[in-house]
């Protein structure tokens, strides 16, 4: 019993691991994403009919996922490490607008730029219209609503400069 419950675990994951292959492809013609580029893990969810744009040597964990509305970008730089859970919304709600009137919601887009050789943590989300400085850190379980400028380490929600790297 233990042997056919073994042969029929690896099956599944054979199954599993061909299926989860066979959205990655779909993802490298639809988008334009590096050959080098390499996502990390299950789960990676990428939609909207907005650009992305994924760079050379980078990486994403599991469990991400990446939404560009229509006519915003999504672009990850050359060298960045991105941790499993992150999120990048290109399109969210608008604050201060009264959610009781039929037109009341005005929706917020903007691109979200991430520039080359990047670390973002776990459990990140980029909000509409942020960019990412190039050799940033965003610590994990951070909100990042604003521009991070190179070289900056920020962490927390919303996210703060924290400090910046002695380079």
């Amino acid at each position: 019993m233990r042997l056919l419950n073994k042969i029929l675990g690896k099956i599944f994951s054979l199954f599993k691991e061909g299926y989860q292959q066979n959205i990655y492809d779909n993802y490298l013609r639809i988008y334009n994403i590096h050959p080098s580029f390499h996502f990390n893990g299950e789960g990676i969810k990428m939609y909207g009919t907005g650009k992305i744009s994924l760079g050379e040597n980078s990486y994403i964990g599991r469990f991400s996922l990446l939404q560009s509305s229509e006519g915003s970008e999504i672009k990850v730089g050359k060298n960045c490490s991105i941790g499993p859970f992150f999120s990048i919304w290109t399109q969210s709600s608008e604050v201060d607008c009264d959610y009781n009137l039929k037109d009341g919601v005005k929706p917020k887009i903007g691109n979200v730029i991430i520039k080359d050789a990047v670390w973002i943590g776990v459990n990140v989300l980029i909000s509409p219209g942020v960019t990412v400085g190039t050799n940033a850190i965003v610590g994990a379980n951070s909100v990042v609503t604003k521009d991070v400028p190179d070289n900056a380490i920020v962490g927390g929600i919303p996210a703060k400069i924290l400090r910046y790297k002695n380079i």
